[in-house]
């Protein structure tokens, strides 16, 4: 509680109350949680070693809390960052999930994963009961075609 002094008070030990709002501590207490969201942030992205392949196709919105499965290049799958086994695949979805198998699985296969390998996973996920699953690759123009283009013409001043 602030008080306030005055010149032309007749009580000396009788102070009178300050009604101010001290935002002292409400700033100490924002910075704080600014500095937690700053740290926590990068911290929620995926950050497995996967070379995706390229793709020109225009990018759909991404749901608020994606499920990521992965295959990384040693054909070991994990589930967001976790690795998991194969056999274990669909019963990790089911307890992650709230029972719900309509929402999207977004299956990212590095690019030296063999296309067997990437079906296996596929098919278990369908078995599963997981039939929306959506593939994941880079934005961009694949490596073949931006080779294949023509290089512009040079002109002669």
């Amino acid at each position: 509680m602030g008080v306030s002094l005055s010149e032309g008070s007749d009580d000396d030990d009788d102070f009178g109350d300050n009604h101010d709002i001290n935002v002292t501590p409400f700033i100490d207490v924002i910075l704080v949680l600014l500095i937690i969201f700053m740290v926590a942030a990068p911290l929620s992205t995926v950050d497995l070693p996967i070379n995706l392949p390229s793709s020109t196709v225009t990018p759909q919105k991404k749901p608020d809390k994606p499920t990521y499965v992965s295959i990384k290049p040693d054909l070991a799958v994990a589930i967001g960052e976790d690795l998991v086994k194969r056999v274990d695949l669909v019963s990790r979805l089911d307890a992650m999930g709230d029972g719900n198998k309509d929402r999207p699985i977004f299956l990212r296969v590095d690019r030296a994963v063999p296309y067997g390998e990437f079906f296996d996973v596929m098919e278990r996920l369908r078995a599963g009961g997981y039939q929306k699953t959506k593939l994941v690759a880079l934005e961009g123009v694949p490596e073949g075609a931006a080779a294949a283009a023509p290089a512009p013409a040079a002109t002669n001043p």
